[in-house]
């Protein structure tokens, strides 16, 4: 799935409940309080500091009558099952069970009262949340009414009313002949040989001479040892390569084998390679052989070599293909990339911090991946500046998550859908990828809500894809 960055706006109709907003969000969760400063209200300030323009509060009060008698279902209901040494089941006291099970009673009285009252306090406000609220109050205590104050963001009303106008340069897709040539031209490359020269002769721009190597790097400063030599045999040096150091083909050019000489070369400050970047390096080299590279003729053989093709017709058929598919593929990603920069432009709206942190945390996880599929410890990664690596994701994570927002509404506008055959497909790929049961898949996407975002990022593709195909050109 290539048409947009990941999905960081939940899909719509994503209910708020006790479980994940309050008791078990770790954000947000606090201690059961004592019995000498029951009932007092308790202030919280946790998460991000949210956008003020995309923030709204919400109020719950429940009276205390209604809180109490959920206290005793929920006692009751603990009474009847739990299992205490000196009791037996059924009969063990109230205000045992409720010294017990403190914490838990109170979880689930929350969990009996909220849900079904903060979903409707907030589709009372016409808007959908995003993010997870942070509690700023929460009173809740047998026979005093259960309060409750909340602020979350949401994602403000906007217009998008002339979407359709914007666009940008859509580029040909048609395989140039220069392209095919040369991707033609890399097939010799990858089955060259090279062979030793047999002729009496020097080395000229070309041949690949194959060397033996002694340097030292010059200007140790006085009082610290020399550094330990570069050695190096048997390699082999291109003439006038374009990755050879023009000092080594200056000096191996009109060599011949067995010739003894010195080059001197100074790489760049910002060479590849650390250690010999802004250095001065005296080689002493000895020529052993001289060779050349020899590329295959393009022919009915050549092909047969590369795979399962009976002529050089079929090769070039299916390079043909390769490249015209490679060429679309990138061409599409390039030019939706303007498209959705160009459309970001043109819509300003405020956009909620929550968002704006989940993108960063999803970019950072990605880097931190990759940094790790490279060889990087853990020990490593711990001291890594993440508050500076986290600044610098943001300007691109603001870019994505509104990209995001705005293929949401125009898919609304669009009535742009994702059908179950679509869905599926996506789930069989993925399946395939993780080398995952395709059940045990859906299953573990259902539970963790990631079939919704799945979809929702299959939605806005689709919707990425319509406007791509109404691009002139």
């Amino acid at each position: 799935m290539s048409a947009g960055p990941g999905p960081q706006v939940p899909p719509k109709g994503t209910p708020l409940t006790p479980s994940t907003t309050l008791e078990s969000n770790p954000e947000t969760d606090h201690p059961e309080p004592d019995h000498e400063h029951a009932g007092e209200t308790h202030e919280h300030q946790h998460g991000p500091v949210f956008n003020p323009e995309c923030t709204r509060e919400l109020v719950i009060d429940i009276p205390a009558d209604e809180v109490a008698k959920t206290y005793r279902s929920v006692a009751a209901n603990y009474r009847r099952y739990a299992k205490i040494p000196g009791f037996r089941p059924g009969k063990v006291p109230e205000n045992v069970i409720r010294r017990r099970f403190a914490a838990e009673i109170r979880k689930e009285v929350i969990d009996t009262l909220l849900p079904e009252r903060f979903n409707k306090g907030v589709a009372d406000l016409g808007i959908r949340p995003v993010g997870q609220p942070q509690i700023t109050e929460l009173t809740v205590e047998d026979g005093t009414p259960l309060h409750v104050k909340a602020v979350f963001e949401f994602i403000p009303a906007f217009s998008i009313e002339g979407y359709k106008d914007v666009a940008v340069a859509k580029p040909s897709v048609e395989v140039t002949e220069e392209e095919f040539q040369a991707e033609l031209g890399q097939l010799r490359e990858s089955r060259a040989t090279i062979e030793p020269v047999e002729e009496d002769r020097t080395i000229a721009d070309g041949d690949w001479a194959e060397i033996s190597y002694t340097g030292q790097i010059e200007g140790t400063p006085e009082g610290e040892p020399a550094p330990e030599p570069i050695k190096g045999e048997n390699a082999m040096v291109e003439i006038g390569g374009k990755d050879t150091v023009e000092a080594f083909t200056n000096a191996l050019r009109g060599a011949k084998p067995g010739q003894e000489l010195k080059a001197e070369v100074i790489y760049p400050a910002d060479y590849a390679e650390k250690k010999l970047a802004g250095k001065t390096v005296a080689y002493d080299v000895e020529v052993k052989a001289i060779k050349k590279r020899t590329l295959p003729e393009l022919n009915d053989e050549f092909a047969k070599e590369l795979g399962h093709y009976e002529n050089l017709a079929g090769l070039e058929a299916s390079v043909r293909e390769y490249l015209a598919n490679r060429k679309r593929r990138s061409v599409e990603a390039e030019t939706k990339g303007r498209l959705f920069e160009a459309l970001a432009a043109k819509f300003n709206f405020p956009i909620p911090e929550s968002l704006i942190q989940d993108q960063i945390d999803t970019r950072l996880e990605r880097g931190l991946r990759a940094l790790a599929a490279q060889g990087m410890q853990a020990e490593q990664m711990r001291k890594l500046d993440f508050e500076r690596l986290r600044g610098a994701q943001r300007d691109s994570a603001i870019n994505e998550v509104k990209t995001n927002i705005l293929l949401d509404r125009i898919a609304g506008e669009e009535n742009v859908t994702v059908s179950d055959e679509e869905l599926d497909r996506e789930l069989q790929l993925a399946a395939l990828q993780s080398r995952e049961p395709l059940d045990a898949l859906k299953v573990r996407l259902t539970k963790d809500g990631g079939m919704a975002r799945l979809k929702e990022q299959l939605r806005r593709e689709k919707t990425a894809s319509t406007l791509y195909e109404r691009l002139p050109g």
